[in-house]
């Protein structure tokens, strides 16, 4: 399966291009994770820095969404899951993390650009909260940033082929919580569905996918996901 921000809604972080969207309600926000400006705009960085500090991965849960994963996973009935989310939620809810592939990255480590060293990211944040605005990488003094996946920034090309390689060997993709817009993610879809899988599709809006779907659906995750996992277990 495909989990996109919308699978975390539930659990206080909000998505990106819904109706209460952070970019939708804020569209400069997006500079934030476009990795050029990034660079070029240390005023780009501090707000980043900021924005880093006060996100609601630190004080989410897990909700029954990804509850509902973490049922069919143990049933074995769910392979992998390739998530769009960097808030490690899969994880925390119980799924096992050799399964969770995270396509764009994890927010709760910073990596740094020039050498690469990993740093936990409390540990990065803690400078913040002491005044440094624009926190250097200590090994180098390189510019830091969350190990995400940004705007520009080529994908770990090991990830996105353990992605291609579940999307390619499964018998149902479902794509849960995401606006489908952005590749090479959005296009594991299209791998599923050319060998031979079927599509499901659960978002509150329309996708470009929509058409390729052997069904959309479009409800509340936190409460369908779960019914449509108990349906599933209960007819084993």
């Amino acid at each position: 399966m495909l989990s996109g921000a919308g699978i975390s809604t539930d659990s206080g972080i909000p998505d990106f291009r819904g109706p209460q969207g952070v970019w939708t309600k804020d569209p400069s926000a997006e500079r934030l994770s476009t990795l050029q400006a990034y660079l070029a705009d240390p005023e780009v960085r501090r707000r980043a820095w900021r924005s880093r500090r006060e996100h609601p991965t630190w004080h989410a849960r897990p909700n029954a969404a990804h509850s509902a994963l973490v049922d069919l996973e143990r049933a074995g009935r769910l392979h992998a899951i390739v998530t769009q989310n960097i808030d490690e939620l899969h994880q925390e809810a119980g799924s096992d993390p050799s399964k969770v592939i995270e396509i764009h990255g994890t927010m709760r480590w910073a990596e740094c650009l020039t050498c690469g060293v990993r740093t936990a990211m409390q540990e990065v944040l803690a400078r913040v909260d002491a005044g440094e605005e624009d926190p250097a990488c200590l090994a180098c003094g390189g510019i830091q940033k969350s190990a995400t996946i940004s705007f520009g920034q080529a994908l770990k090309q090991d990830v996105l082929a353990a992605a291609v390689s579940a999307a390619r060997s499964c018998d149902l993709f479902l794509a849960v919580g995401s606006s489908l817009t952005v590749h090479p993610a959005a296009g594991l879809c299209g791998e599923a569905v050319d060998r031979g899988a079927r599509l499901v599709i659960m978002n509150a809006q329309p996708t470009p996918y929509d058409g390729l779907a052997d069904a959309v659906i479009r409800a509340p995750l936190g409460q369908t996901l779960p019914e449509l996992v108990s349906a599933a277990l209960t007819s084993e």
